[in-house]
């Protein structure tokens, strides 16, 4: 009894201040766009220094998407929310979107960390502006990963035409995780 009333007391202190946050912190959407750009840029330069094949990856691509992404691990309910820009590289048009993810599996922890989605085509590009995506536990199941003679396998291919690397505070992740992951337009900051 004492263990559940500890492990109480713990999940207590940890969401309270995410949930005072919630309420209190609210910016406006000149302020999220601004800060959505700015995670974008230190992203993009993190990922160019980790692994500079990247650059012409993007720059050929149809166009691509970063998110911003904070982690929350409590016990046997793991959460992640996040937002992020889709950038359309031929009409130079960004759309601002959101995330979130849910799933299970025993952990207690916090984690901010990127995620850079390259769609290779105008049909990856399409699909996920207009319906966005609903990745299943089967999505990740089929992921390949992708070395490119740069050493490590940091890139996963989760659909077709469609790249990802995640990115933590160590550099690139050696696997990206989508599963359960919905993405969808943020119509209060377009």
């Amino acid at each position: 009894m004492t263990a559940i009333l500890r492990g109480l007391l713990c999940l207590t202190l940890i969401l309270t201040p995410i949930s005072a946050m919630a309420l209190f912190d609210k910016k406006t959407a000149d302020e999220e766009r601004k800060d959505l750009q700015e995670a974008r840029a230190e992203a993009m330069k993190k990922l160019y220094q980790e692994k500079p094949s990247a650059k012409s990856e993007i720059s050929n691509a149809r166009g691509y998407a970063v998110f911003s992404n904070f982690g929350l691990n409590l016990g046997f309910i793991s959460t992640q929310r996040g937002g992020g820009i889709l950038r359309d590289n031929r009409t130079g048009k960004d759309t601002y979107m959101k995330m979130f993810s849910g799933g299970g599996g025993w952990g207690l922890g916090v984690k901010n960390f990127a995620a850079i989605l390259i769609f290779e085509n105008d049909e990856a590009l399409n699909q996920f502006e207009t319906s966005g995506w609903d990745f299943s536990a089967q999505a990740d199941a089929n992921a390949e990963s992708d070395s490119e003679g740069d050493g490590a396998e940091t890139a996963v291919t989760a659909m077709p035409g469609t790249k990802i690397y995640q990115l933590t505070e160590s550099g690139v992740a050696l696997q990206a995780t989508v599963q359960g992951t919905k993405f969808w337009v943020d119509e209060d900051l377009n």
